[in-house]
Parts: C-alpha cells; sequence; structure tokens
C-alpha cells in the first residue's frame, strides 16, 4: 500500500526526494545496520569507501516514504529496514560489495546484554595475571584456573559462551580482562537490492576458497569422466590418445604381436619369464 508525503515537513520532503534521486543513479541500493560502530571508526569507514559507495544516514520512515513513492519491486526493501538502518548506494554488484563491507569490521570488546555472534572459547594456558582476586573471578566464569610458577594459569579450554545466547556481565569482564574481543564491529549489509532482485547476506556470504576448490574439484572429474569414456574434448584428446597408446601397447606385448614397435618389449618379456621359470626348475 502506498504511503502519501503530500503532508511532510519540508525537510523531510527534501531527504525523501535525496533518497529517491541516490536510488535512481546508482545501480545497487543497500541497508546497512549501524549499531554499535563508533564515531570514529564511521568516520574512517566513510573515507575508505568515498570512491565506490555514498552512506546515507536518515530515519527509518523517511526510507519508507521514498521507497513507496517510487514504487516497483524497490518497497520490498522495507520490510528489512529496522534498528539502526542507513542506506548505502554503489554501482558495484551485491557480492562485491559484501565482501567490501566485512573488510570494514573490525574486533572489539563485548558488552553485558550483547548476543554472541559465535561460540567465546577460552583456552587453557597460562595468563599475565599475578595470583590474586583474578583466579576467584575466573572460576566464578566458570572458568577453570589455579597458580602455577607464580602466575595465574587457565586449567581447562572452556566454551563460556555460545552462539546465540545472551552475554552476561561476569563474562564481559572477564573477557575484557583477558583480551578477548569477540565482537565484529562494522558495517553490517542487511539486503541489497539490484537489477530488481533482493540479497541478503545469507546468499552473499560466499566462501571464494570453497567455491574455487569445488570448481577445480568438477573440472578435474569432467576430465577424468572425459577420458573413461573416451569422449574427446580440446583438454581431454591428448590423454585418450596417451591412454588408447598404452592399452594397444600392452595388448601387443600380452597377444604377443609382433610389431616394431613392441618387440623389444615382448623380447624383455619372454627373457624374464624364461628366467623365472629356470629358477623354478633349478637349471
Amino acid at each position: 500500500m502506498a504511503v502519501y508525503t503530500r503532508h511532510l515537513p519540508a525537510w523531510k520532503r527534501r531527504e525523501v526526494e535525496e533518497i529517491k534521486k541516490h536510488a535512481q543513479s546508482y545501480a545497487l541500493v543497500g541497508l546497512v545496520d549501524m549499531y554499535g560502530i563508533p564515531a570514529s571508526q564511521m568516520q574512517q569507514i566513510r573515507r575508505n569507501l568515498k570512491a565506490r559507495a555514498v552512506i546515507r544516514m536518515t530515519r527509518n520512515t523517511l526510507i519508507t516514504h521514498a521507497f513507496e513513492e517510487m514504487g516497483g519491486a524497490l518497497p520490498s526493501v522495507t520490510a528489512h529496514v529496522k534498528g539502526h538502518s542507513a542506506l548505502i548506494f554503489t554501482n558495484e554488484n551485491p557480492f562485491r560489495l559484501f565482501k567490501t563491507l566485512e573488510k570494514t569490521k573490525t574486533k572489539m570488546a563485548a558488552k553485558a546484554g550483547e548476543i554472541s555472534p559465535l561460540d567465546i572459547v577460552v583456552e587453557k594456558g597460562p595468563t599475565s595475571f599475578k595470583p590474586g582476586p583474578i583466579v576467584g573471578e575466573l572460576q566464578q566464569a566458570g572458568i577453570p584456573a589455579a597458580i602455577e610458577a607464580g602466575k595465574v594459569k587457565i586449567r581447562e579450554t572452556r566454551t563460556v559462551v555460545k552462539k546465540g545466547e545472551v552475554i552476561s556481565k561476569k563474562i564481559a569482564d572477564i573477557l575484557v580482562k583477558l583480551n578477548i574481543k569477540p565482537m565484529d564491529v562494522g558495517l553490517a549489509l542487511q539486503v541489497a537490492f539490484f537489477q530488481n532482485d533482493l540479497y541478503e547476506p545469507g546468499v552473499l556470504a560466499i566462501d571464494e576458497d570453497a567455491v574455487l576448490a569445488n570448481i577445480n574439484l568438477a573440472v578435474q572429474q569432467a576430465l577424468n569422466l572425459s577420458v573413461s569414456a573416451a569422449i574427446p574434448t580440446r583438454d581431454s584428446i591428448g590423454l585418450i590418445l596417451g591412454r588408447a597408446v598404452r592399452e594397444a601397447r600392452s595388448l601387443a606385448v600380452e597377444a604377443p604381436v609382433y610389431e616394431k614397435d613392441v618387440i623389444d618389449a615382448i623380447l624383455g618379456k619372454a627373457y624374464g619369464e624364461s628366467r623365472a621359470l629356470k629358477s623354478i626348475v633349478g637349471g
């Protein structure tokens, strides 16, 4: 259902028009989550992306207004507008944009109440702490600790928070002391609208090394099949002919077929068999 904006205040009207102008000027319109990004890091991200993308922070309601006014498939993006959304405009494809934005992320300490993005593991081994209250703090956080050689040592590797769980204040405080930074902070792509299609992070998060390995495996398997089935292609014809020559030679030697190319192999085989027979009969 369309959202009518003729009664918007002038400044909101101007903002809606700016959003529409950018959306019409760039090949890709995306939403990014700005939550938790320090101002200094945001400024650095803007500088790094200046030549490749435009980031526009505005109200979620104005994003919705602008996209509804533009119509077409673009209003489908509004379902993803939530929290601290901002707009990003670029002419890059969504896969390249996702990869670029992932590089803006840095590791930061966890805060109490945040959701853990991964299993947080504390590895066993020595620490830099001297004996003191830290031993009790570690143990209260579920991390077995002891004094060894005048230093605090973690006796067992422990998963203190599982992926998707809320990080408690006790755990957050101890992670800071252990210098464990589990939180990725940076621009997180919520959705990209490109060539009338929506792309969500789950589709864009491609492991390039794994994909390349699968492609190489598929190429090798296809080549093996081509050679085994004797289906000649530009890449397999040499291997097929080489295999045919080897099989023909082996058959000629076993038959035996007295041809100039295999006569030496036939004689060599006969000589070897005669020596073997001689050793058996003891002659």
